[in-house]
């Protein structure tokens, strides 16, 4: 987080989740302050993930034309909404139960680190 905070990049968190869960969950991973302006819910458009109506809407929202932005998502739907967005789309894939192979089949750059984000990012 640190290295993002260093450059004028803008971020967001684009989730299936409620906001009340998202500020929850964000809340007791002492994050929420670093996202508390820009949360994105599944529930404020249409059509969830794997759609990429979450993912348009928050690049609408914070002024970023989607080809600009970059998707770091755990989830097959997620990568799957990135892709159909038109943004690069970073696969997590180092949670023991990440459904790796799916993430490998959807085309995405896989990651095992979050360590490894700030070179991923070119930051």
């Amino acid at each position: 987080m640190e290295e993002i905070l260093r450059v004028d990049v803008k971020y967001c968190v684009a989730s299936s989740g409620r906001l009340s869960k998202m500020r929850k969950s964000l809340g007791l991973a002492g994050l929420l302050p670093y996202f508390e302006h820009a949360l994105f819910s599944a529930e404020q458009v249409e059509r969830g993930k794997p759609a990429p109506d979450l993912f348009l809407f928050a690049a609408e929202r914070m002024g970023v034309t989607p080809s600009k932005c970059v998707v770091i998502e755990d989830s097959v739907p997620g990568v799957q909404a990135g892709i159909a967005a038109g943004m690069p789309v970073l696969a997590y894939a180092g949670d023991p139960l990440s459904d790796r192979a799916g993430l490998i089949s959807t085309g995405a750059s896989i990651f095992h680190d979050m360590s490894e984000l700030p070179k991923l990012l070119e930051l």
